[in-house]
């Protein structure tokens, strides 16, 4: 569901509030013309149509609002939204938005009295908020009418495989209501295949393969499910599952609900304890994606001229291509293709994958400058600007040095939560790793920025990142 239909439906989210924005934003405009002005004479194409602060409004307010919606994160998780949440949300979201237009855009009209501007207030405030809610509502029940009745589901994993697993799956199937769990099957603690639950669902492997299920299969919910004599196994099943995009629950203990750990994610629904956690809150998150867009896109286009001077010195001061380019693992274990300005002569890796170093003989003298300044990473803005990377957060790394590091040091997996950066708080505070010993010692700083991340956390960083950019002391 987490394709196809979830775009469908933030489609459907997009284009009625587009539509609300627009039609309040006409309505408000003849009550402030008719209504508040009292004109002797009203004309509608002379006043409305030929005025160019209705024609620019048509055209910004509606936009406007959809950026709203987005960095406050109205179109994330749509099928998990109760019709009072969404009422809630609303009614926030509108009151701010009205607030904005008003002190930007409406505080210097020219009013009779004080109470035009209260009128004007709660008359935007209530068409915006009506336009937008009752699609909303439609939408909201008729999504909760299709999970409970299974029409449509979450793709749920099952983490555990004996008593308390076959719980687990036999309360899901008896609640009248379903809360849109759809079980495709399950993975064992160990090796064996042998289980109760093999009975009722297919066995998909074991936890050693929890990363390429959940991935491959568009998984949305794992539910661990153990025993106690398998609890020893938990620490690796959290950072496994960690480093996907899977929500994660586990069925609690009668301690959990004594300490009142319990976390009731439906009314209708057996009762779990959800263990994954964003490393922001989601309008942060939001605010981010749209700085490295907008950063990505003047980066693009600004520094052009740098590109150009760059381009020219990779081409003529050593043979091969001005770009190199290889597979990285991303956010969610997904690869991608990075880029950047090659800065090591053609067959630097003919022999396997290496880690550069201080003194490195496959790096040529124009890419030694670039790496002191950084500028190789420059063509990264695409992969920004893509999806694949953010301006800030942990550098992304092949396969073949994460099997070493996390064979060492399992908890890097966490770094898979978040997408990978141009830059990061490792990179600034330790630079570049010549072997796997330095990665993992570099790994505290990631993990570092991880529980710590905030858009004053990356504005710091990419602060520091000048820094190092302008004393050109990159390594």
């Amino acid at each position: 569901m987490r394709d196809k239909n979830w775009k469908r439906q933030v489609s459907k989210y997009v284009i009625t509030d587009y539509f609300a924005a627009a039609f309040s934003w006409v309505s408000f405009f003849l009550f402030r013309k008719i209504i508040i002005a009292k004109p002797l004479e009203f004309s509608f194409v002379n006043d409305i149509l030929y005025d160019s602060a209705f024609l620019k409004g048509i055209v910004v307010i509606p936009l406007f609002w959809l950026l709203l919606y987005y960095v406050a994160g109205e179109y994330h998780n749509i099928f998990r939204r109760s019709r009072l949440q969404e009422l809630g949300r609303t009614i926030f979201i509108a009151s701010l938005g009205v607030i904005l237009i008003f002190f930007v855009l409406i505080l210097d009209d020219t009013i009779v009295s004080y109470k035009n501007y209260y009128q004007s207030f709660f008359y935007l405030l209530g068409t915006q908020f009506t336009l937008t809610y009752f699609p909303r509502l439609l939408f909201t029940a008729r999504n909760n009418h299709l999970l409970q009745n299974q029409i449509i589901g979450f793709p749920t994993l099952i983490i555990g495989s004996n008593k308390k697993a076959l719980k687990l799956y036999e309360d899901l199937q008896r609640k009248p209501r379903s809360v849109g769990n759809q079980i495709v099957g399950y993975v064992t603690i160990n090796d064996s295949s042998d289980s109760i639950l093999g009975e009722y669902l297919p066995h998909l492997g074991t936890i050693n393969d929890l990363i390429d299920i959940i991935n491959e299969r568009k998984i949305e919910e794992a539910i661990i499910a153990i025993e106690s004599s398998e609890r020893k196994k938990i620490q690796q099943i959290l950072v496994k599952t960690k480093a996907t995009n899977a929500i994660i629950k586990a069925i609690p203990d009668l301690l959990d609900i004594i300490s009142g750990s319990v976390r009731m994610s439906s009314l209708f629904g057996v009762p779990l304890i959800e263990l994954s956690h964003e490393f922001m809150p989601a309008w942060q998150e939001n605010v981010k994606r749209v700085i490295d867009v907008v950063s990505s896109v003047f980066a693009l286009i600004i520094l052009s001229p740098v590109y150009l001077f760059l381009a020219l010195g990779v081409k003529l001061t050593s043979k091969g291509p001005i770009l190199y380019s290889h597979y990285r693992v991303g956010r969610y274990s997904h690869p991608f293709k990075i880029y950047k300005f090659r800065s090591m002569f053609i067959d630097a890796e003919a022999k396997g994958p290496a880690l550069s170093s201080q003194n490195d003989p496959r790096i040529t003298k124009f890419g030694k400058f670039m790496r002191k300044m950084r500028f190789d990473e420059l063509p990264q803005f695409y992969n920004v600007l893509v999806g694949d990377m953010s301006i800030v957060g942990p550098r992304p790394e092949r396969q073949y040095f994460i099997d070493q590091i996390t064979a060492r040091a399992p908890h890097y997996l966490m770094l898979f939560k978040v997408r990978p950066g141009i830059t990061s708080w490792g990179q600034v505070k330790f630079g570049y790793a010549e072997n796997v010993d330095e990665m993992v010692e570099r790994l505290k700083f990631d993990i570092i920025y991880l529980e710590n991340m905030s858009l004053y956390v990356d504005l710091k960083i990419m602060i520091y990142t000048v820094k190092t950019v302008l004393e050109a002391s990159g390594k």
